[in-house]
């Protein structure tokens, strides 16, 4: 496959991130080989009650040219997830049970950014209201998701 993301000069990367909001040094997150990597997803503050990141529209469009929903939904699960994993912790691993999406307009070029919120954050289960914005600010997809808490063996 080749990479439909655009030209390099389109995927500039947010402005560095400082050491506060970068809870997830402290997480082995290896996101080689991933779908963050093949989407283009770039990823910005990461806390356990909110995680932001952006994600670039070229390449993650349906046949007409417009984002795929499913992408924006993407974006909004691996903020989520990696949001619900920074509250379990190291001992726990935060699955989705469940997640949900209305898409409110459609974009055909630049990025789409995500900001996830934590709705419940227990011992058990977490969730999180997604809402993925383009360049403008408006609102293009609000999604809510449910991750689980287990054991790590």
């Amino acid at each position: 496959m080749t990479d439909t993301h655009g030209a390099d000069d389109a995927r500039t990367p947010p402005p560095a991130t400082g050491s506060p909001d970068r809870a997830a040094d402290a997480l082995p997150l290896d996101l080689d080989g991933t779908l963050l990597e093949r989407m283009g997803i770039e990823l910005g503050e990461l806390t356990a009650a909110r995680a932001t990141g952006r994600m670039p529209v070229a390449g993650n469009t349906q046949p007409a040219g417009l984002l795929h929903g499913g992408a924006s939904v993407v974006l909004a699960e691996t903020l989520g997830s990696i949001a619900a994993q920074l509250h379990g912790g190291r001992t726990r691993a935060a699955v989705g049970i469940e997640i949900n999406a209305t898409h409110h307009r459609a974009v055909r070029q630049g990025w789409v950014h995500g900001e996830a919120r934590a709705l419940h954050t227990g011992r058990t289960t977490v969730s999180y209201e997604i809402v993925v914005s383009d360049d403008d600010g408006r609102r293009v997809c609000t999604a809510r998701l449910t991750c689980m808490l287990l054991d790590v063996p």
